[in-house]
């Protein structure tokens, strides 16, 4: 029988602490997690619809007001960057992922390709993006980052999602989340199951529990160990066109009853995507799922949103420099408020006071 490297053991030891130290510093009580990572065309799409001027220097400007807010730190424990947005600096030539490290955020990098149409299955995709993975998630490493992402979107149809779209985008998360282990990168693995659509509550639960089963059963097969990773799920809720909307004690309770049944406790945390949420919807509901799974949920529970925190700091900012500090204003209301929700501590009297 061959000898075990001691020198192997050792380091794969010291990585799994390491990964299990960035998963929990990641999901610290009354923090979340601030995703910046679209795209340059989602970016520019978004300036576009509010008349500012779309270039590289505009879209740095725009991350560096985030990043910059004095208090950030205080309700946000990482941010998701994207390519062009990690290797940024601030005006003064000071690299973003200093700017974090110095506000104590741990930085985190979106690694997936965007989506292709999946073979013979018409309107479903898989996410790509692991060919060169390996090499792009060491890049990523050295450059600072100590967690990424990956997302998959599932769409609710009479004949959808299909088997083969869960399986295949369930498989493609699970080597994404093998591989940032093995480098030393804490997974965010983020099934999306989208709010498009008029399905009613109890379908979106059906959908969640099929897709997230799916997903843990390949991470499984590729050994991912779960307390060094964090879940990114949708919160299981009615289409937008249908008819019934649900209440939030009703949304509460069906996305803490989906999880409980199919995510392991031995998950580092879950932190909610928004999805296309209001800012105020996502944060009250969030708030009501806190309040729900208080002593019984194995794992933390928390935010990991992007339009429901930019999109009032954005339209306060405007592209222009004078509006700057109103903008970083938006900013930490909204992350205060995510804050309070991730304890249970949420109320719509929040939404008045900006300091």
């Amino acid at each position: 029988m061959p000898k075990v490297n001691k020198q192997t053991l050792d380091k794969a030891s010291l990585n799994e602490e390491a990964l299990v130290a960035t998963a929990s510093a990641l999901m610290a009580p009354g923090k979340g997690l601030l995703a910046i990572d679209e795209s340059t065309a989602t970016c520019n799409g978004r300036f576009a619809a509010l008349g500012i001027l779309q270039n590289e220097e505009k879209r740095r400007a725009y991350r560096e007001l985030i990043i910059t807010s004095v208090g950030l730190g205080k309700y946000v424990s990482g941010v998701i960057f994207y390519d062009e947005t990690i290797r940024q600096s601030k005006k003064d030539g000071t690299s973003f992922v200093e700017v974090l490290n110095d506000a104590g955020i741990i930085t985190g990098i979106k690694v997936d390709a965007g989506t292709r149409e999946l073979a013979d299955c018409p309107g479903e995709s898989i996410t790509i993006g692991l060919v060169g993975l390996s090499q792009r998630l060491t890049e990523y490493l050295a450059m600072g980052a100590r967690f990424a992402k990956w997302r998959a979107v599932f769409v609710i149809g009479d004949d959808t999602p299909s088997r083969d779209c869960i399986e295949e985008n369930a498989e493609s998360l699970a080597k994404y989340a093998a591989l940032c282990q093995q480098i030393g990168l804490v997974p965010i693995v983020e099934p999306e199951v989208l709010m498009t659509g008029g399905h009613n509550l109890e379908r979106c639960a059906q959908v969640t529990e099929e897709v997230l089963q799916a997903v843990f059963h390949h991470l499984e097969n590729e050994n991912v160990m779960l307390k060094g990773l964090i879940l990114k799920p949708n919160m299981v809720l009615p289409g937008l066109t249908c008819p019934k909307q649900a209440a939030l004690e009703q949304v509460a309770r069906a996305t803490v009853e989906s999880l409980m049944r199919v995510v392991p406790p031995a998950v580092a945390g879950v932190a909610f995507l928004s999805g296309g949420q209001s800012y105020q919807l996502a944060s009250a509901r969030l708030n009501a799922i806190n309040i729900k799974s208080k002593s019984i949920a194995p794992w933390p529970l928390t935010f990991s949103f992007a339009r429901a925190i930019q999109e009032p700091a954005l339209a306060a900012w405007a592209g222009d420099d004078f509006n700057v500090s109103k903008a970083q204003e938006a900013i930490l209301l909204r992350v205060r408020c995510d804050g309070a929700a991730r304890a249970g501590a949420y109320n719509n009297g929040m939404e008045k006071f900006s300091h």
